[in-house]
């Protein structure tokens, strides 16, 4: 196993939204079952659980007002990617979830941003990962392809598209998650590798989610990786939000958070079974405001 630097913890700032009102009422992904149960004051308590680790940890956060009729609004991740203070917006693949996009762009237009409304079905952060040098683009499922030409004449920053091809792994934040190598800002940050045309970045990801090319496009970019099992992956293990150091993880998901620990990364475990119902966990419920 390589030696990795560990960098030191960047202090990040969060929007999240409250799960006021958060339920399953319709199934648009295979987790999802319209005769769950879910248990509104467990949701609530693991959410704010989770709230409290990011603050604990030295992050800032922000809270949208939930919307009652928007189940699944909770979900802030899904409705942005922001990076330089530059917001691309989200177009739903459901119609259950469309609304929601007029109620983020409200709050980031009150809080001095432009959002750019996308012209393709894209679903923010959901699919789109910005790592490194690199924003990676996931499709097959929601986000499309035309979507991450859209993000790339954006930002200006170099978009790679990555096919989904497993259900269950439905967004790319379902499927990978950057270990380190943003420094919060928007732009490239340190992990003391760089050389050849590796993403100056590293990632957890499950490699079955993806197609062979696109398996092979991501051995390429992080030879460093941190490769999770499909266990580990259904766990919602890589559903994770990392701060360069401290990783926000589902504690089901024990072997990833052992590999972490071996690496030197410091897993912090957070509970959100209650939202793993509606397909969801960790990284869905964090919009990262760069």
């Amino acid at each position: 196993m390589p030696t990795i630097r560990v960098p030191a913890p960047v202090p990040r700032r969060y929007l999240v939204c409250e799960p006021r009102h958060f339920d399953v009422q319709y199934a648009i992904n295979p987790w999802m079952r319209e005769d769950a149960q879910v248990d509104s004051a467990l949701a609530g308590r693991q959410w704010e659980t989770l709230i409290r680790a990011y603050r604990d940890h030295g992050h800032t956060v922000e809270n949208v007002t939930p919307v009652a009729g928007l189940p699944d609004m909770v979900f802030a991740a899904n409705a942005a990617l922001v990076v330089g203070g530059r917001v691309f917006g989200s177009y739903f693949h459901a119609p259950q979830r469309q609304p929601e996009s007029a109620e983020y762009e409200m709050w980031f237009k009150a809080a001095g941003y432009d959002v750019y409304r996308p012209e393709s079905l894209c679903e923010g952060e959901g699919d789109l990962v910005p790592a490194g040098r690199f924003i990676l683009a996931g499709t097959g499922f929601r986000t499309t392809r035309e979507a991450h030409a859209e993000v790339q004449e954006f930002f200006g920053v170099p978009t790679i598209g990555l096919q989904l091809v497993d259900p269950y792994f439905y967004h790319l934040d379902t499927a990978l998650f950057v270990l380190d190598g943003t420094d919060g800002t928007g732009g490239p940050g340190g992990t003391g590798r760089t050389g050849g045309e590796t993403a100056a970045a590293n990632i957890a990801y499950y490699p079955e989610a993806f197609s062979s090319g696109s398996r092979e496009v991501l051995r390429h970019l992080f030879p460093e990786a941190v490769i999770a099992t499909r266990d580990d992956a259904m766990a919602f293990g890589l559903n994770s939000v990392s701060d360069g150091r401290h990783v926000f993880i589902a504690p089901q998901a024990v072997g990833l958070i052992d590999q972490l620990t071996s690496r030197g990364y410091v897993p912090v475990p957070v509970d959100l079974s209650e939202f793993h119902k509606a397909g969801g966990g960790i990284k869905c419920c964090t919009q990262e405001i760069r």
